[in-house]
């Protein structure tokens, strides 16, 4: 069943559109800074799974319309309805949309780029910093507002920030609620880089250009190892590159990277 603030305009939308090779997603509801509602986590759940088996697709790039990148899951609207949630509500239903929203970003083969301008803020922030890859405004603002709010960090919060920034600065935001600037989050290696508005969606469509004409399957199978290692051993880390290994000495772009090599040229790579 859906949510009341899902049966109307107010409830905003996820577009999709085709670039090439590249799928661009667009979290379209400025007149509430983007947050996101259930409807919304829903689409992009649906698009991002469909975009997962689709091999014309070689890279995604996701963004906010307007001024701002997305404030979050909308907690005001889903707590209108004047009935108090049953116990356990939240334990029922967030794994199944914003925990599985950063688990798609982070675990499919298509690289996923973010440009965030304005504020990325709770799950807004935390799909930023799932991302592949991030650019962001230099006065953007990173906000982990949980505590600020009275309750405790979700959409892996707690286990991306320690891992993008250490533990002190993670601690800074997760229990301070500290926000971060751009500038200091490209810094702190939270994100991949933060330049002047001008120049903020030049550099995001190079960053999507470059990962769109790269060998697909490779980049795919070295986002896996690296998500992998972050929890393994070093035996372990190596044993999964090998099998990531075997894996693309099978593929046209593996041939074609040789064949660049060799004949000294720029190899033309067709995600296959």
């Amino acid at each position: 069943m859906s949510d009341r603030d899902d049966t109307d305009a107010s409830a905003g939308a996820i577009t999709a559109t085709r670039d090439g090779a590249i799928l661009r997603l667009t979290i379209d509801r400025p007149s509430r800074r983007n947050s996101l509602s259930r409807s919304m986590i829903d689409q992009m759940l649906t698009i991002l799974t469909d975009a997962a088996t689709d091999d014309s697709l070689r890279a995604i790039g996701i963004t906010g319309a307007g001024s701002n990148f997305c404030t979050g899951a909308d907690w005001v609207a889903t707590n209108t309805s004047g009935q108090r949630p049953r116990t356990g509500d939240l334990v029922r239903r967030i794994p199944h949309g914003a925990h599985r929203l950063i688990e798609l970003v982070t675990g499919l083969h298509l690289p996923v780029v973010c440009t965030v301008r304005g504020w990325a803020v709770g799950l807004g922030c935390n799909l930023a910093l799932a991302a592949d890859f991030t650019v962001a405004e230099s006065d953007a603002t990173l906000w982990e507002p949980f505590i600020a709010r009275g309750f405790t960090p979700d959409s892996g919060a707690s286990w991306l920030l320690p891992r993008l920034a250490g533990v002190a600065r993670a601690k800074r935001m997760l229990l301070l609620g500290e926000q971060v600037s751009g500038t200091d989050a490209a810094a702190w290696g939270l994100i991949d880089s933060a330049v002047p508005e001008a120049d903020l969606d030049r550099a995001a469509d190079e960053l999507l250009n470059r990962l769109a004409a790269g060998p697909t399957i490779a980049i795919g199978l070295a986002k896996q190892s690296i998500n992998y290692a972050a929890t393994s051993t070093l035996p372990q880390a190596m044993n999964a590159e090998l099998a990531s290994l075997e894996l693309a000495c099978r593929t046209a772009d593996f041939k074609e990277g040789l064949a660049a090599f060799r004949d000294r040229r720029t190899p033309d790579f067709q995600g296959r």
